[in-house]
């Protein structure tokens, strides 16, 4: 069963687009070259914030592209960079990627807010917007 990996950040400033811009298409390109990757979209929401929707055949899979190269390089930086950030994780019957409004749900009813060091409010209260698209 494909597993589905659904990441949101919110950058804390506009100051760190600029610095993410590059990370994100080199991850994004990694992610579509990765062993066991099914799928791979991305949003670009409101107020800083981005979404990522991934799809693999495995967890090993994922976890072996989410160390390593661009993507890896970038995790170190996100908990500087964001005052909100989460994931989540799940295995379906099939390998397509959900709908923003399905990624949304499951990220508020089985999702968790990963570390940052300048947390938000609602990052403290776990509470997701909703995508744009959604």
């Amino acid at each position: 069963m494909p597993l589905i990996s659904v990441t949101r950040l919110k950058l804390r400033n506009i100051f760190y687009l600029p610095r993410l811009i590059p990370f994100s298409l080199r991850s994004t390109w990694q992610a579509q070259r990765a062993a066991g990757n099914l799928g791979v979209k991305l949003l670009q929401d409101r107020n800083l914030a981005f979404w990522t929707c991934t799809a693999w055949t495995d967890e090993a899979s994922m976890r072996q592209f989410m160390r390593a190269a661009a993507h890896g390089q970038a995790m170190t930086k996100l908990a500087d960079w964001c005052s909100e950030a989460s994931v989540v994780h799940w295995h379906q019957d099939q390998p397509e990627l959900p709908n923003w409004q399905e990624a949304h749900r499951r990220m508020i009813n089985e999702g968790r807010p990963s570390k940052v060091r300048y947390p938000s409010a609602a990052h403290q209260a776990f509470q997701v917007d909703p995508p744009r698209k959604a």
